[in-house]
């Protein structure tokens, strides 16, 4: 089979024979042809897809030496079929894997870490490498990268023979076997590769680096180029305008207008706080003390709070066994507590009889009850529960 992509990566259209077609899982045919211009998934670039004559290719992958096309439709054996693949995608794979050799052989030149992972997906790159880079080296690494991209220089993918590939000094994850397709940029890769690669480094356009985070023993970061990278600095900046809006902030201060704001409502909770603490300490200054167990309603406490206004009250002795709950209609969260009893065989009798769900170990529990305050009431009072 003749691998016409690696031999013209902008060749769009073709014309091939089919030499078999089987049908295979879900309705689709796996076509076999002479030549193609589909890229089969591989060396973490997606397939290609598009047209064989009327039928829809929908994945392409390379098996046993043969490559085959999935397709919606079935072909007769020595058929003459006309292939288009959808360019959009391919140019868009072709400009992100190259923009990672790019990337991926600066980092092996600086710190002579290995590319142990590598996949492009809808949103971009992921890389995976088996070294710690930090934020301002990979900052340093986006710039070199771009300067390369911006030289526009040579991209060359050839079989070297044996000869000359024994004195390349190239990266692979493997040792290789038999012909070894090598692709080169002038000042920033050499490296074994079976996948497509634009021709000169000005048509990756851009490459901005989206993510890094530590991974294993290594890192992983997250690259976008081109159209790609275009697309996400729109989205970004659309998130800027918003939140520069919001607050009222010149979009270069949006940062320190969030920081700010993040310091005043850190006060404002610790306000909030004092201040149910005090509601919980009028609260408990209502309610008799004893060791009967005790139901009580809080009208619009959010969970947390409703959690501590229980552990109040078990502090405060106003009962062995506490039941506290805010809500309304059929929807009661609730916070079960003890100051000196496991409460969770309580808990699932309660949820059974009230519709409930939720769990906790020890001295409390929490969740929510379906059911009203009135049958809330009517199962806490007859103490089945506690039987």
């Amino acid at each position: 089979m003749e691998k016409l992509y690696e031999q013209n990566p902008y060749q769009k259209e073709f014309d091939g024979t089919v030499i078999s077609c089987q049908p295979g899982k879900g309705g689709l045919y796996h076509v076999v042809l002479d030549q193609t211009a589909f890229y089969p998934e591989g060396g973490g670039q997606p397939y290609d897809t598009g047209t064989l004559g009327q039928a829809l290719v929908t994945e392409v992958h390379e098996k046993d030496g043969e490559i085959w096309h999935y397709t919606d439709q079935e072909f007769l054996v020595g058929q003459q079929v006309h292939g288009a693949i959808c360019w959009e995608r391919r140019i868009c794979h072709m400009g992100h894997h190259t923009g990672e050799h790019i990337f991926s052989g600066l980092v092996h030149s600086r710190f002579g870490y290995d590319n142990v992972g590598f996949h492009m997906g809808q949103d971009g790159v992921t890389i995976d490498f088996n070294g710690m880079i930090t934020k301002d080296e990979a900052k340093e690494l986006e710039t070199e990268a771009n300067r390369l991209v911006w030289a526009d220089l040579p991209v060359e993918a050839w079989y070297p023979s044996e000869e000359e590939l024994h004195s390349l000094d190239y990266r692979s994850k493997k040792e290789l076997q038999g012909p070894v397709r090598i692709v080169r940029i002038p000042g920033g890769d050499v490296c074994a590769c079976c996948g497509t690669h634009v021709s000169h480094t000005g048509e990756v356009g851009v490459i901005k680096i989206t993510g890094l985070k530590k991974y294993k023993s290594g890192v992983r970061l997250e690259m976008v180029c081109g159209a790609r990278a275009l697309e996400d600095y729109e989205r970004k900046q659309d998130q800027v305008i918003k939140i520069s809006n919001l607050l009222s902030a010149k979009q270069g201060q949006v940062a320190d207008a969030v920081e700010k704001l993040l310091e005043e409502t850190a006060v404002q909770k610790q306000q909030v706080h004092q201040l149910y603490q005090r509601i919980f300490k009028l609260r408990c200054q209502q309610l008799p003390g004893g060791k009967e167990p005790l139901l009580v309603f809080e009208e619009d406490l959010p969970p947390a709070q409703l959690r501590l206004f229980c552990a109040r009250l078990c502090q405060e002795e106003k009962g062995d066994l506490v039941l506290a709950c805010s809500g309304h209609d059929r929807e009661y969260n609730y916070v079960l507590g003890s100051r000196n009893e496991e409460v969770g065989g309580f808990t699932r009798i309660l949820n059974s009889l009230l519709g409930g769900k939720g769990s906790g170990r020890g001295l409390m529990a929490r969740g929510l009850f379906c059911a009203s305050r009135e049958e809330i009431e009517k199962v806490w009072s007859e103490r089945a529960w506690k039987e």
